[in-house]
């Protein structure tokens, strides 16, 4: 989250001593489209129905056991420092049972009024919810409509799974379709017949589709119809019944085009419209509305007097929010005063929603960058809520008693019992988005890291209830030096680097000789030297060192790219650096347009090593302890036509490439470590979970239970403790503690192996297995949706190697799951089909 105060940057609770130079109000006013840019490179789009394919993939290796890597997650919060809440509600007789959609975490519920969550939807195929609705007739019954329909942050790069259904409110979940609607603003439930719903879509934000405006079922979401479309670029936000004659509704419709190079919020075709026939028929109202072209819409029906219509229209340089009242069911409309900007920066299409009280027709909330509210209709504001965090997103009004508010934005979800005049802070939800986690070396309980919308925090306890903000901004890398912990190094977004030297406490300046006029990534890359801490490396376009701890910076690189005119799917910068432990001359660095270069004798000459490597955003890089010439690059982007390597191997410092990543799901990979302690182990942190290989990629299994199917952004390995922590981008943190992989204990336990090649493959594949002893085995081949598609051997085999065709009937694409279950134990591979012969 920031702040402006004329041209410098206000850094909510930040430590510092400093101020960077500003960046342009257009970079800076909307939330980062970082993930989607690096998702969506080169070819400006992700291919949704791949994405979901992908997804499926790691559905199914998910829910099958997994063999040795079993040691399940645990979560170390933080739950004080809450994540974006995208919308709450609750049992509309019991408010003691609440429902709360986190934005990139998924649902969770409370059967005791917040003292405790529980989350309930995460075998969905996304973890991004855009609306929830209770069947106001039936309480069990729940629907869902997945993506975040807020226009910003991991939005961009996450539509959503379409619709889903609960019968059993919230234990267990149905897929209705409408999968390519993108996002959706508003799930809306008859009062008196939880089987009719209907569907505010916002459809796919980087390309126009027909799937969007409102749909309508009638049988529980079996079947949808499109109620009312608008255009190709225009979708639905909200939607508001006439309580008393739920017959007459009111759509918000939104225009909003966004690609690469622009953006697009305002258009001619965003307005309101009203049907008196349950959506049959649909009339634009326009007497008294803007007649210019406005932005996002929000809509509120006063339950005591129906007649009341109230709007939330946020104008075209998304700037303020507009109010107009009708008192004739939306026939005419006034005016009224707009709730004050308050500091807002021009992204108002950010928020953008109006609630009227369900017993006073004048009472009524405006939810933007803070919450207002109004007790005469709109004719003056007061502020409510106040000290709470910035960037409202839902309130809920309890019925029955109107003084009893939740709120959630992107701080989290907060409580009030007097109408907005004071509140409590619910501290016990675990959906903070993190970019980065980092471990103090010397207290291994002290985690950090740098997230979306709460900076830079941490826990000295390991703790999750006592996390605390040590640095502001969207926080991003944060290091604490492992030989002297007084050291720490936090970043917010494109490069403002901070240094303390009194362990977080305080911080000044870490950016004195790094030209800010160079371009820099929202996530700037800044390291260590793994074998001298006091030696560091910043990316900007080009790569620079400190040798006394960040108080300077002198350039060691020529520029290693450049920005793209007229685009804006890369910034032209270094993305990731990786030294090498045995020999620090040897220095990686990788770009967000493809390229890895390396330099062998401290950064005198750089050598681009990008032969052989897919042109996709380069997320990390790391060189094995003991040879400076065998490194791994990892990169990101979805799959659009043919495979795509997602991790590579070089064993001669670049000169050539080799894919081992060919048994993961096919999505972007985030990160890699590589355990030390079993040196012959990599782990990579994906879009779909965490993966290990004991193999150098033969075969990748999902590393421990109970991890949410959730982004992970980034791994920390620390080794005494031979601990792993996984920064999530929805679920706040995780640890894991490692064991010994499969194959290099001494345990008398003897373990079976599955590989396959080719892998992927056209028409056949080899599946082959090694046996330590004579053995019971059943090999069996499964598709996506758990349906056997072929059984390749049941039976007693000798030891050694056996080899089994798979050869799938059709020449479709497709995903699917070798399962072996030998000696007793079980493991999985995942097997691609590219299509064709």
């Amino acid at each position: 989250m920031i702040c402006f105060l004329g041209s410098l940057f206000v850094l909510t609770g930040c430590k510092k001593a400093f101020e960077p130079e500003a960046e342009s109000a257009e970079d800076l006013l909307v939330p980062g489209d970082w993930l989607f840019r690096q998702r969506s490179y080169p070819h400006g789009a992700v291919n949704h129905d791949l994405y979901l394919e992908a997804m499926r993939q790691w559905r199914a290796l998910s829910e099958s056991p997994i063999g040795r890597h079993d040691k399940s997650w645990t979560p170390v919060g933080p739950v004080n420092t809450g994540g974006r809440i995208v919308d709450v509600e609750a049992h509309p007789q019991n408010r003691n049972i609440l429902y709360i959609g986190s934005a990139s975490g998924g649902i969770f519920r409370s059967l005791n009024g917040g003292s405790s969550w529980t989350p309930v939807f995460d075998n969905a195929l996304t973890l991004s919810i855009g609306d929830i609705a209770v069947a106001p007739s039936a309480p069990q019954v729940l629907y869902v409509g997945t993506g975040e329909a807020n226009a910003g942050g991991g939005s961009l790069a996450y539509d959503g799974a379409g619709i889903y259904k609960s019968v059993n409110g919230g234990n267990t979940w149905t897929e209705l379709g409408l999968y390519d609607c993108g996002s959706v603003g508003k799930v809306l439930v008859h009062p008196h017949d939880p089987n009719t719903v209907y569907v505010a879509a916002m459809g796919h934000l980087f390309r126009n589709n027909s799937t969007r405006g409102v749909f309508k079922s009638t049988d529980g979401g079996l079947h949808w119809e499109q109620s009312l479309f608008v255009s190709d670029s225009t979708g639905a936000v909200d939607l508001a019944f006439d309580p008393v004659h739920p017959d007459t509704i009111y759509a918000a419709m939104w225009e909003r085009l966004r690609r690469p190079e622009r953006r697009q919020y305002a258009g001619y075709s965003s307005g309101i419209y009203r049907s008196f026939n349950g959506g049959q028929t649909w009339t634009r109202l326009t007497n008294g509305l803007p007649v210019q072209p406005v932005s996002r819409i929000g809509l509120a029906v006063s339950p005591v007097n129906p007649a009341v219509v109230y709007a939330y229209i946020v104008n075209e340089a998304a700037s303020l929010a507009l109010i107009y009242r009708s008192g004739d069911h939306g026939n005419t409309w006034s005016q009224q005063a707009s709730p004050p900007a308050d500091g807002s920066p021009a992204s108002w299409w950010w928020f953008g929603k109006i609630f009227a009280d369900p017993t006073d027709e004048n009472t009524i909330y405006s939810i933007g960058f803070l919450t207002h509210k109004s007790t005469n209709g709109g004719a003056s504001w007061e502020p409510v809520f106040p000290g709470a965090h910035v960037d409202q997103h839902t309130l809920y009004i309890d019925p029955a008693d109107p003084d009893f508010l939740l709120l959630g934005n992107d701080g989290g979800l907060y409580q009030s019992e007097d109408g907005g005049s004071s509140w409590a802070h619910f501290a016990n939800i675990p959906n903070i988005q993190f970019y980065t986690c980092e471990v103090d070396f010397q207290f291994p309980n002290r985690y950090y890291g740098g997230c979306q919308d709460n900076g830079t925090i941490r826990t000295l306890t390991g703790q999750t209830n006592d996390w605390s903000e040590i640095f502001g901004g969207d926080g991003f890398v944060v290091l604490v030096d492992p030989s002297d912990n007084n050291y720490v190094y936090s970043e917010y977004q494109y490069g403002a680097l901070g240094r303390s030297v009194d362990g977080g406490e305080n911080y000044l300046s870490g950016i004195v000789g790094i030209n800010f006029s160079e371009p820099r990534n929202w996530k700037t890359p800044v390291v260590l030297d793994p074998s001298n801490p006091s030696r560091m490396y910043y990316g900007t376009n080009r790569v620079y060192r400190s040798t006394n701890r960040a108080e300077s910076w002198s350039a060691i690189s020529p520029p290693l790219a450049q920005p793209v005119p007229g685009a804006n799917l890369v910034y032209g910068t270094v993305t990731t650096i990786a030294v090498a432990p045995s020999d620090g001359n040897y220095i990686y660095a990788g770009t967000d347009d493809g390229h890895v270069w390396r330099t062998a004798n401290g950064g005198n000459n750089w050598e681009d090593i990008s032969d052989g490597l897919p042109q996709r955003w380069v997320t990390s890089l790391a060189v094995d302890p003991l040879d400076a010439q065998r490194a791994y690059v990892t990169l990101s982007g979805y799959r659009w036509d043919e495979y795509q390597p997602h991790v590579l191997r070089t064993d001669n410092a670049g000169a050539s490439w080799q894919d081992i990543g060919t048994s993961l799901p096919e999505v972007p990979v985030n990160d890699i470590v590589i355990d030390v302690v079993f040196g012959n182990r990599l782990i990579v942190a994906t879009d779909a979970g965490v993966y290990a290989t004991a193999n150098e990629g033969a075969n990748w299994e999902l590393l421990g239970a109970a991890l949410p199917r959730v982004v992970v952004t980034d791994l920390t390995l620390h080794p005494p403790t031979h601990t792993l922590i996984a920064a999530t981008y929805g679920r706040s943190m995780y640890t894991l503690e490692l064991e010994e992989p499969v194959g290099t204990e001494n345990a008398p336990e003897l373990w079976a192996g599955i590989s396959a090649g080719p892998n992927p493959f056209r028409s056949e594949t080899g599946v082959e297995i090694q046996l330590p002893e004579r053995m019971k085995v059943d090999l069996r081949v499964f598709d996506l949706s758990g349906r056997e598609t072929a059984i390749l051997f049941n039976g007693l085999l000798p030891e050694g190697k056996h080899r089994f065709v798979f050869a799938p009937v059709g020449e479709a694409r497709g995903s699917y799951v070798a399962r072996l279950n030998a000696g007793g134990r079980v493991r999985s591979l995942l097997l691609l089909r590219q299509g064709g012969d």
